[in-house]
């Protein structure tokens, strides 16, 4: 079946072309009841106005874009960047926005993206994840003029909107609770190291265990792979943490199936926290100690920021709320 057309409605209707054109758009130039006809038999045979035609008027897409530089097969399991687009969707489908989502491999191939997206009126604005230090797509979206917003940390996303959470906060809360059960040598199964939370989270573990516990950071790719990699050689050392934490709860699940491989018992011999709680978190044995934050919310947030610069308003750069210790079975007192 042919999508329908204007020249349908019109034949429908007994109208021209013009006619509905006018009918369809609000303007003048047919009667009231014509006009309800032609916007009935519109309905009826399911007609939407077509997308290209609406952006050579100037009209908006009613769209968003999301462009994620990350192995697809990773996305699937990846609960932080589910929740953070359901809570995206609940806010564009209020105001029935798109979210035109699209999986790339390079932040290169990312800004060619973002080129064609506009270029063609494709989306309104853009969300930008992953910030990098000195990130290459901050000046690509400062060049084309888009409405973007950053959910990352505002010292590298220039002059776009920013949305983050304090990741130092949840650190030095989640070393304090370790030192406090009596932890001493405290071990990171850190991300990436070239994203900006990362750093931050990097220097903020450093900072936090300072004259209390020697701390030791590993950084991966985010994958449960990884993450049981690093942890193989974190306990495999001959001074072995007694509490590691996850910057995922991926790595975190991955890490207690490997201390369970090894003989090491949670809590007992070893601690573990999960940064970003899922249900995944919850279902383990033991459950898993985790940073805890509404990401659902987070992504709402971001939509609501997206939205408003789009409508043409001023959009501060805004802190969100900082990821809370939830504890769980997965952590307890130092081994003696």
């Amino acid at each position: 079946m042919k999508r329908p057309t204007i020249a349908d409605i019109a034949s429908r209707a007994g109208v021209s072309k013009v006619a509905v054109s006018y009918a369809l758009n609000g303007q003048p130039g047919v009667s009231e009841a014509t006009r309800a006809r032609i916007v009935a038999i519109a309905e009826e045979i399911g007609w939407r106005p077509n997308s290209a035609a609406r952006a050579l008027n100037g009209a908006r897409a009613d769209c968003v874009g999301l462009a994620l530089c990350r192995p697809a097969r990773v996305l699937g399991v990846e609960p932080f960047f589910m929740e953070l687009i359901s809570g995206i969707e609940g806010v564009l489908a209020d105001r029935s926005y798109a979210l035109l989502l699209q999986v790339v491999t390079s932040h290169q191939q990312e800004s060619e993206v973002y080129r064609r997206w506009w270029g063609e009126s494709r989306i309104d604005g853009v969300f930008v994840v992953d910030l990098h230090t000195s990130d290459t797509r901050v000046g690509e979206l400062e060049r084309l003029g888009m409405p973007a917003v950053v959910i990352g940390h505002p010292s590298e996303s220039g002059s776009l909107s920013a949305i983050w959470s304090d990741d130092g906060q949840a650190v030095r809360e989640t070393v304090g609770y370790l030192v406090a059960l009596g932890h001493r040598r405290i071990a990171r199964v850190a991300g990436l190291p070239e994203l900006v939370h990362t750093a931050l989270r990097d220097r903020a573990f450093a900072e936090a265990c300072q004259g209390v516990a020697e701390p030791v950071t590993v950084h991966t790719d985010y994958t449960g792979e990884e993450g049981a990699r690093a942890t193989r050689r974190l306990l495999s050392s001959p001074d072995r943490p007694t509490a590691i934490i996850y910057d995922n709860d991926i790595m975190a699940v991955a890490g207690l199936s490997v201390a369970q491989e090894m003989r090491v018992e949670v809590p007992r011999d070893l601690s573990v926290v999960a940064w970003d709680d899922s249900p995944l978190s919850r279902v383990v044995r033991p459950p898993l100690t985790a940073l805890t934050r509404d990401i659902a919310a987070y992504g709402a947030h971001a939509a609501q920021r997206l939205l408003a610069l789009i409508a043409g308003e001023s959009v501060p750069p805004y802190e969100d709320q900082a990821a809370a210790l939830t504890p769980r079975g997965s952590t307890g007192p130092a081994p003696l």
